[in-house]
Parts: structure tokens; C-alpha cells; sequence
């Protein structure tokens, strides 16, 4: 770190290339418990986005933060897109008028999306969704954010994964899913995997640097 304006365009071009090549996988889980479309919406959605900003380069980290937001609210259908797109806006305010992101700054990032997901979609931890996997990642990082940022990302990223593995074994109280009631324990939350995914994306991309 810090990442620029570009690097943060080509983190995001990981993140389409991640999710596109998980569509299947996102798409058999959403099959167990939901509409079976999350990985072919968030295909669609983030295609759509790097559409819009690949070159967006000269613009501020802000502005490609909420130019990805509003894109995937406009394209991605279901709760995914509203989700998804209030987080990405919360984290483009963050860093408004900002050429470059800091360490600090990544960690007000994540704090900024999920209190967005959480106030957009009215979840909390252990009702099965994104917020599984986003919220222990934060509070990991915060933990060992003086142990140096590779430490601190590393332990995040088990901590999502942990996360990420727990919905299978709890009942789902949002979306479609919270119809199956004990049924949907089991079953690993589509979201949160694809939240991972995203992690882990922009994790091993600021690791390398």
C-alpha cells in the first residue's frame, strides 16, 4: 500500500475475473437456498462495472468507488445488488477526492460498507448473510492492525473464511433462504461466499505489493 487510482481499477478487473470464474459455484449454492442466480447476477453486475470504469484511472479512488456502487445497484438483481452497491458507495465516500488508499483508510473502507450492508439489508451477525463473513474480517484486521498489514490481512482472511464456513451451520433469517427455516442449516449463504471471494481478491493483491 498505498493503492492507486489504477491499481484500484485492476483490484476491481480481479474482482469481475474471481467472481465470473466462481458463477457456477455461487450459482449452485443460491440453487439450495434462493433464486439460483447469485453468480450469474454478480457476473453480470461487476461486467457491467468494469464497463464504466476502465478508464476511469485519472479520477479519484472516491469516484470509482461510487461509480462501482451505482452500477451494481442499477444491474444486479435481488437483495445482491442494493447490497452490494450501498456497500461500495459507503466506501467511495470514505475516500472521496482521495488519489491513493492507505492501510488506514481500506480499514474505514470495510467499516463503511457493512454498516451500509447492515443498515441497507437490516442484518446482524449469525442470520446467515454477507455480514458473516465482513464482519469478523473487520474486527480481525482492527485487532492486529499494529502487528503490520500482511499479519493483519492474513488473520482477517481466516477469519472470513471461519465466517464464511459458519452458515452452513445456522439458520438463515433473511431473503428467500429464511423460508426453509432449520432446513437451510447445511447450506454454505451464497453472499457470504461471494463476499469471501472479494476479500480474498483484494487481499492477495495488496499482499503482493
Amino acid at each position: 500500500m498505498p493503492v492507486t487510482a489504477k491499481e484500484l481499477i485492476e483490484i476491481l478487473r480481479d474482482i469481475y475475473e474471481n467472481i465470473s470464474a466462481n458463477k457456477e459455484y455461487l450459482t449452485q449454492l443460491d440453487s439450495a437456498i434462493g433464486d439460483a442466480d447469485h453468480g450469474i447476477n454478480l457476473t453480470k453486475g461487476f461486467k457491467s462495472v468494469m464497463e464504466k470504469i476502465e478508464n476511469m484511472g485519472d479520477k479519484d479512488c472516491g469516484s470509482i468507488l461510487k461509480t462501482v456502487g451505482m452500477t451494481l445497484v442499477s444491474t444486479v438483481g435481488g437483495a445482491s445488488g442494493p447490497l452490494y452497491g450501498t456497500a461500495f458507495m459507503r466506501a467511495g465516500q470514505v475516500v472521496a477526492q482521495k488519489t491513493s488508499i492507505d492501510f488506514e483508510d481500506y480499514i474505514k473502507i470495510l467499516e463503511a460498507a457493512l454498516d451500509g450492508i447492515k443498515t441497507r439489508g437490516k442484518a446482524e451477525k449469525g442470520e446467515k448473510t454477507i455480514v458473516d463473513t465482513l464482519e469478523p474480517a473487520i474486527e480481525e484486521i482492527k485487532i492486529n492492525k499494529d502487528k503490520g498489514k500482511d499479519i493483519a490481512l492474513e488473520l482477517s482472511l481466516k477469519a472470513a473464511e471461519k465466517g464464511m464456513e459458519y452458515t452452513k451451520e445456522i439458520i438463515a433469517k433473511k431473503g428467500r433462504a429464511s423460508y426453509l427455516g432449520e432446513r437451510s442449516i447445511g447450506h454454505q449463504d451464497p453472499g457470504a461466499t461471494s463476499c469471501y471471494i472479494i476479500l480474498k481478491t483484494v487481499a492477495d493483491k495488496i499482499l503482493k505489493k
